[in-house]
């Protein structure tokens, strides 16, 4: 995948946020979320074409829902609700409550270069690729919401109405999503 657009998350936090929602056009609150959709999807399709039908399909089924949209409630979470539950239906036997055991807690956190030298450079880029393909092997239920709370910025209530479940089982799955990315992390420190 190609990298985050993070300017987009932070962008779209303030412009859609759900406390300045009052209403608006479906094309005024959906357009600003269209980068962070279609970055979400490429995470979770891990397939281009797939993230583009994925945003695509999201939209469709966003504009002909728009009239039962709640106005002063979160759109954004209203749009990435959307988004994760056509991903799930898309997938033959996946569902949003798998559960995964996590029996080792071993490894440590990688630590950032602080020199900007060739090589530290290019240790951070391989760094950045080795987090990205760490995360790509977390299951679904754990890559989604890392994705949510550190990629798109959303608190731990606006995850929850994203993908439909407490606070705290979103704060225990970000727990345990940050424990097996340690873990995955350092068996690649090692080489294992």
């Amino acid at each position: 995948m190609s990298g985050i657009n993070r300017d987009a998350a932070s962008y779209t936090y303030g412009a859609v946020s759900g406390q300045n929602m009052s209403g608006g056009s479906f094309e005024e609150l959906a357009m600003p979320l269209f980068d962070s959709l279609y970055n979400f999807a490429c995470w979770l399709a891990h397939n281009r074409e797939e993230a583009e039908d994925l945003v695509q399909e999201t939209y469709g089924k966003a504009l002909k829902g728009f009239p039962s949209f709640q106005p002063g409630t979160n759109f954004r979470a209203w749009m990435f609700r959307i988004l994760r539950n056509t991903f799930l239906t898309s997938r033959t036997g996946l569902k949003s409550t798998v559960t995964v055991s996590l029996d080792s807690e071993e490894g440590e956190a990688v630590q950032p270069s602080t020199l900007e030298t060739p090589e530290s450079l290019l240790i951070e880029r391989s760094d950045q690729l080795m987090v990205q393909k760490a995360i790509e092997e977390l299951p679904v239920n754990f890559r989604e919401v890392i994705l949510l709370c550190d990629v798109e910025e959303m608190s731990y209530q606006e995850i929850a109405e994203t993908i439909s479940v407490p606070i705290g089982t979103v704060m225990s799955r970000l727990a345990r999503a940050r424990n097996a990315l340690r873990v995955e992390l350092g068996k690649r420190m090692q080489g294992v």
